[in-house]
């Protein structure tokens, strides 16, 4: 067997041993790293001189990539990191130069030898440690929405305060993350929130009452999707909706600012239904 395009179809890094199990020679895996085919991020492991850079540093660190980072690189919705985020076992010894964030605790899931990535349980309970309860609160619903999670799974799971807090509050039924975000704040409202109602052919991010209308906008919103969204909110309001749309930067940096335009929105009665 070819170590070079084993090494490519397990994702461009994987342990000697795996190799060997597969049926790769011990000369064969000599001769690809003679050939500089193959490199040695650490004893036992091996890898394409091109592979994934993150996957390679897990190697090396003999770690998982975890938390946000596993997140980001599973597509999820997050506020993003500029730090390696890492899980280890206790008591696993680590180089003193490392500059990743390494969460030290054992996994929720059984982790299987050899991986690299954490499974998106583990690393879901760790963001719920390690970030912000909104932050965490995105991730969950964005893990739930593309379908990586189930409530019922994490029901059953062992999990600790903090985890638990965000999945009683966590549900599958939001767009995007900032709906995420913005529902629990306004709850103080006491008034009905509801996520991806559709209204006049199209689900709205949230509706407020019966007639206050959400909108939320992402960095898509520009060109057709504007165009889209402009009449949308047009027939919004001859159907007797009123339309509040903000943005991903009011959301996040102005938020009073948003709160105070819903707040004066329903002081004028704008969320009641007409008689």
């Amino acid at each position: 067997m070819d170590p070079v395009l084993l090494v490519a179809e397990r994702g461009g890094v994987m342990r000697v041993r795996d190799a060997l199990d597969a049926g790769v020679a011990s000369s064969a895996l000599k001769r690809a790293k003679k050939q500089n085919l193959l490199i040695r991020p650490s004893n036992g492991w091996i890898a394409l001189p091109g592979a994934d850079p993150a996957l390679r540093a897990a190697a090396e660190l003999g770690v998982v990539i975890s938390c946000v980072t596993r997140a980001q690189r599973a597509g999820l919705w997050t506020f993003g990191s500029d730090t390696f985020h890492v899980a280890a076992e206790p008591h696993h010894r680590l180089p003193r130069s490392t500059v990743a964030h390494v969460h030290w605790s054992r996994a929720v899931v059984p982790r299987p030898p050899g991986a690299l990535e954490d499974g998106i349980e583990n690393a879901l309970v760790l963001i719920a440690q390690c970030q912000p309860f909104e932050q965490a609160l995105v991730v969950w619903e964005s893990a739930l929405r593309v379908g990586l999670i189930s409530l019922e799974l994490m029901r059953r799971l062992p999990l600790g305060e903090r985890a638990r807090r965000v999945l009683q509050a966590a549900q599958p039924f939001a767009d995007s993350g900032l709906e995420t975000i913005v529902v629990p704040r306004l709850r103080w409202l006491k008034l009905p929130l509801r996520r991806q109602v559709v209204i006049a052919g199209r689900p709205v991010d949230v509706l407020i009452g019966d007639r206050l209308v959400l909108q939320i906008d992402g960095g898509h919103h520009v060109g057709p999707q504007r165009d889209a969204d402009n009449v949308h909110d047009a027939q919004l309001k001859l159907l007797g909706y009123h339309v509040i749309r903000v943005s991903y930067r009011q959301i996040v940096d102005s938020w009073p600012a948003v709160h105070d335009l819903i707040a004066i929105a329903v002081a004028q009665g704008l969320h009641l239904a007409r008689a």
